[in-house]
């Protein structure tokens, strides 16, 4: 005889109490599935807007290449021109602010693009990206450019509705907030649906919630893997979770290291030719990435100009797709030799993994691939999200909104299972802030609420209140 199945997100209280179970961790089903409920009806709101946001996002490189075509890409010529030559085409069409980057064109139909820093009208943080034809040295265009992906406007704008949705620091905490309890919903779903997959095995022929049920688990549980790395990787450039991440790698030895900028020997701050941030600087352009290509740095590379006059230039590779180009040298202005080297294979293993994952969260690491599977993870938890909230619904059968199980489950489990798992929760809330106070503000609202209920409760038999 199979038994009704329960709700991911919900689950009414059963005219028959079940059999007793043998097994401690039974009893934690029903406080899972509350904190489920709560989680998935509370915090659903925010995930929906970052799965939607994501969605754009990762359809965004291939909308960002047909929209900035001219200014990307050339007709293919016979031979391309010195960069310092490209780059004074730039700075003649662009005198203002300072030349701050240089990529050389990557490919053969590729722009060469210049990047000036402290242009009027261009945001903090951002560059104003000059396109330079580099077979004629002829300027395409001009656009505003954020990240090293190098995202133009339309991209730049979808990445940071993601990201902050366009309300800076402030607008952060949402996504901080998804990210943090996405993996603890993730979770607590895969542990309802185990507990249950007999009875929620089969979908088809089903029908109202129990087939809204069975498509939520069954997506949920494809999906999981990849809710998992999104919480994860999302993490890390967050602003509290990413700060405990960091000073954990840091204290570990695996924070990401950077090739030295220091212009080495007796040459260091002693050339006149040119001024700090000045791409003509010493022995200028041309050199300096003939310098990185004895050093095996292909394409694609950034050319950052001395910061000051005791500064190096730094040659860069920026390909972060796999496999991933990521060495770096700095090279002496005055002599055009190279003042150190950084190899990507030398970085530590967290700094790697750091690196991979957020390439694979951004939907660079793999290309087109890579995208497809960000957008398919982001509508598998669009539709999650809109079947949880139809469970809801369904519960009330559209007459009222559905009530999560019934309060006090937490006090049937076995305090050597309680303790060590509350412990666990506040190691997590310290350092996921944004899943630790909101789940502290869940339990105190539900607290208070049952308080409420209970003297109600007492009132409605005849019991005197106080």
């Amino acid at each position: 005889m199979t038994t009704a199945p329960s709700t991911t997100t919900d689950e009414a209280p059963q005219p028959a109490a079940p059999a007793p179970s043998k097994s401690n961790w039974a009893p934690l089903r029903p406080l899972i599935l509350r904190l489920h409920f709560y989680a998935g009806v509370l915090v659903a709101p925010f995930l929906l807007v970052a799965a939607v946001t994501g969605l754009l996002y990762a359809g965004s490189f291939q909308a960002e290449k047909l929209v900035y075509d001219h200014e990307m890409t050339v007709p293919v010529g016979e031979r391309k021109l010195p960069v310092s030559e490209q780059v004074a085409a730039a700075r003649k069409a662009h005198p203002e602010g300072t030349i701050s980057a240089v990529r050389p064109s990557p490919e053969a139909d590729a722009t060469t693009r210049v990047m000036l820093s402290g242009v009027p009208g261009v945001g903090e943080g951002h560059t104003l990206a000059v396109f330079v034809d580099p077979y004629t040295a002829k300027v395409r265009g001009s656009l505003e450019q954020y990240g090293s992906t190098g995202a133009l406007p339309l991209r730049t704008w979808i990445d940071e509705f993601h990201r902050d949705l366009h309300l800076g620091e402030t607008g952060r905490l949402y996504s901080e907030l998804a990210a943090s309890w996405l993996g603890v919903i993730s979770a607590g779903g895969l542990v309802l649906w185990f507990s249950r997959r007999r009875a929620l095995r089969k979908v088809r022929g089903a029908k109202g919630r129990r087939r809204t049920l069975g498509l939520h688990g069954s997506v949920g549980v494809w999906a999981a893997a990849g809710f998992f790395f999104l919480s994860a990787t999302g993490l890390t450039w967050s602003a509290y979770a990413g700060a405990h991440i960091d000073e954990l790698r840091t204290s570990l030895g695996q924070a990401t290291p950077s090739v030295s900028a220091a212009a080495g020997g007796e040459h260091g701050g002693h050339d006149a030719a040119g001024q700090a941030g000045d791409a003509a600087h010493g022995v200028g352009l041309d050199k300096v990435l003939a310098a990185a290509r004895a050093e095996g740095l292909g394409d694609p590379v950034e050319i950052v100009p001395p910061a000051d006059a005791n500064s190096a230039y730094v040659v860069k590779q920026v390909q972060r797709s796999w496999p991933t180009k990521q060495d770096a040298v700095a090279i002496d202005p005055a002599s055009g030799e190279v003042a150190d080297v950084l190899r990507f294979e030398d970085h530590p293993v967290l700094a790697k993994l750091t690196r991979w994952g957020i390439d694979l969260h951004t939907g660079v690491l793999f290309g087109l691939a890579n995208q497809i599977a960000l957008m398919l993870l982001a509508l598998s938890l669009i539709l999650l999200i809109v079947w949880g909230y139809r469970m809801w619904w369904q519960r009330g059968r559209g007459s009222a909104f559905g009530r999560p199980i019934p309060r006090g489950a937490w006090q049937q489990v076995p305090p050597q299972i309680l303790v060590p798992l509350l412990a666990g929760v506040a190691v997590l809330g310290y350092f996921l802030p944004l899943f630790g106070i909101p789940l502290a503000a869940f339990l105190a609202v539900d607290i208070l609420l049952g308080e409420i209920a209970h003297r109600r409760g007492r009132r409605s038999y005849g019991t005197p209140a106080g």
